[in-house]
C-alpha cells in the first residue's frame, strides 16, 4: 500500500515551457533572472560556476544537475570574474515547438564549448502549497545522489543522450528533464524527513494525520468539518486537534481555508474559471464571501489572480 508521500508526489506534475541545449564558449556569464517557472541546468560538457543571491561561487562538474524549484534568480559563468549577460539576449535557434539551440560567440578563437541543457518548467501546485513553499532555492542533484539511485541513473543517461547526439535527443532529452526534476525533489523530501518530528512533511509521514492532509488535498472542494477530519483520523476531535496544531502550527479549520483558495487561484489564473464557479465549487454561499476568503489568505483579490501569471 503507498503511503501519503508518495500519492501527493504522484499528483504533482511538471509541466516543460521550453528547453535550450546551451554551447557556450569560454570566457561566457549567463544571469537568469528571476521567474514564476522553475529552472533546471544540466552541465552536459566541460563545468560552470554557479552563484545565488544567496550563495557564494560554487563549481559545476560535468555530469551534475540544479534545480530551482521557485525560478530564483542566479548566475553561471566560465570564470567568476566574467561580467554576466542577460540569458534572453543570447542567440537562439528553434529545434521544436519548444526546444531551442542556444551558442555563445568565442573570444578567444575555436575552443571546445561547455555544453548545458536547460530548461524552465511549471508545477501543477500553486507556489503557496507547503510542498513548494518549503522547498530550498537550490537543490543540487549531486547533494541527493545517494538518497536516491535514481538521480544518478538519469544523470548518465542525459549525458549519454547528449553525447551521441542522435534524432530526436532533444526531445527526449525533455522529458529525461523532468523526470530528473522529479527525482530531484523526491530524494531532497526523503533527506527532509529525516529526523523530523514536526512540520508538514513530518505530518504527511505521519500514518494518521497523513491520510487527513491526503483527503484534504485531493478534495479541496469538500467542506471539511472538524468532526469528519477526526474520523478520517480515527481520533476524537479534541485529539486530532491537538496533534494536528501541534505538528502543522495551524488549525484544521484554517488549514482547509488555505488548500481551498490555492485551488481557487489555480482555477481562476491557469483555467480562467470564472469567480462566481469557482466560489460555487469550493461550497460557498455568494462571491462575496469568496472573493472576502480569498482576499485573507492570497492578499490580493481573486480578480486580480487572473492577471498574474503563477507557477
Amino acid at each position: 500500500m503507498r503511503d501519503t508521500l508518495t500519492e501527493i508526489l504522484l499528483g504533482l506534475r511538471l509541466e516543460g515551457v521550453e528547453y535550450g541545449r546551451c554551447l557556450l564558449r569560454a570566457p561566457w556569464a549567463v544571469a537568469t533572472s528571476a521567474q514564476p517557472a522553475a529552472h533546471f541546468h544540466f552541465v552536459a560538457q566541460g563545468g560552470c560556476w554557479l552563484r545565488t543571491e544567496t550563495t557564494d561561487w560554487t563549481y559545476l562538474n560535468a555530469g551534475d544537475a540544479v534545480l530551482f524549484p521557485r525560478g530564483a534568480s542566479h548566475v553561471m559563468a566560465s570564470s567568476q570574474d566574467v561580467p554576466a549577460v542577460d540569458k534572453a539576449t543570447l542567440a537562439r535557434r528553434p529545434v521544436s515547438e519548444n526546444i531551442y539551440l542556444v551558442n555563445s560567440e568565442s573570444k578567444e578563437g575555436d575552443i571546445e564549448p561547455d555544453v548545458l541543457f536547460c530548461g524552465a518548467m511549471h508545477f501543477n501546485l500553486d507556489p503557496l502549497h507547503p510542498l513548494i513553499a518549503m522547498m530550498p532555492d537550490m537543490m543540487r542533484a549531486s547533494d541527493l545522489a545517494k538518497r536516491d539511485p535514481s538521480v544518478p541513473a538519469l544523470l548518465e543517461a542525459m549525458e549519454r543522450e547528449i553525447s551521441l547526439d542522435r534524432i530526436g535527443a532533444c526531445g527526449i532529452l525533455a522529458r529525461l528533464a523532468d523526470v530528473l526534476a522529479a527525482s530531484i525533489i523526491r530524494a531532497w523530501i526523503e533527506c527532509a524527513c529525516s529526523g523530523d518530528s514536526s512540520g508538514w512533511i513530518a505530518a504527511v509521514r505521519c500514518p494518521q494525520l497523513g491520510k487527513v492532509l491526503a483527503a484534504i488535498h485531493t478534495q479541496p472542494e469538500r467542506d471539511w468539518s472538524v468532526a469528519e477530519l477526526a474520523d478520517v483520523m480515527g481520533a476524537s476531535r479534541s485529539s486530532f486537534n491537538d496533534k494536528f496544531s501541534r505538528m502543522l502550527g495551524v488549525t484544521p479549520a484554517k488549514y482547509v481555508a488555505r488548500v481551498k483558495m490555492f485551488q481557487a487561484r489555480q482555477w481562476i489564473a491557469r483555467d480562467n474559471m470564472r469567480i462566481a464557479v469557482a466560489a460555487n465549487r469550493l461550497g460557498y454561499d455568494s462571491e462575496a464571501s469568496f472573493s472576502r476568503a480569498f482576499k485573507r489568505i492570497i492578499g490580493h483579490p481573486p480578480s486580480e489572480a487572473r492577471e498574474a501569471e503563477i507557477v
